[in-house]
């Protein structure tokens, strides 16, 4: 068995690189698997307007999961790349995906900021945006996340999800890392 049936959360303040660390490790990965990437703003897109106070950013949230369970039990390495700035909204997917890996981005604030192509944070300080994770809410940060990407794109933290997530058994997955889903 491999990682497949596998969610990989990549989790991080806005704009601290989730969707690019998702999007290097697919690239990475390429050769041999097939990822599936659930990017939150796209999904968000596709599913319409959703609302972000704290009922529809946790409604979002559980949504998100559910799809990512539904891949990954079908056998997909599904790689989701979303802030979910509350432990629970991550404890809800950890619970209902078959094999788990959280990567937490940790990316320091100000550089999240200066990244901002969107102006989200701009719009946050201005009261536009007042419930931005970090900002006008707050981030919870991963208590023992499975790797740290310091910074956004960390070539360190890509190479030990590439080892993770091309393990050959179910053993191996999680004696390295990836948590089963419990009992």
């Amino acid at each position: 068995m491999t990682a497949d049936g596998t969610v990989v959360w990549f989790t991080g303040l806005p704009q601290s690189g989730k969707s690019t660390l998702a999007a290097h490790l697919r690239d990475r990965l390429a050769p041999t698997r097939t990822c599936i990437v659930l990017d939150s703003d796209e999904v968000r897109a596709a599913l319409g307007p959703t609302e972000y106070g704290d009922v529809g950013r946790t409604t979002f949230y559980a949504t998100l999961a559910a799809l990512a369970t539904l891949l990954a039990r079908q056998g997909h390495l599904v790689l989701v790349a979303a802030t979910a700035p509350r432990l629970a909204h991550r404890d809800a997917a950890r619970f209902g995906a078959p094999h788990y890996v959280e990567v937490w981005v940790r990316t320091a604030q100000a550089d999240c900021e200066a990244r901002d192509v969107k102006g989200l944070y701009a719009r946050a300080r201005a009261g536009q945006a007042p419930a931005l994770p970090g900002v006008g809410i707050p981030y919870e940060p991963p208590l023992a996340p499975d790797v740290v990407a310091e910074g956004g794109f960390d070539d360190h933290a890509l190479a030990q999800l590439a080892a993770l997530l091309g393990a050959p058994s179910s053993s191996a997955i999680t004696a390295r890392g990836l948590h089963e889903r419990p009992a």
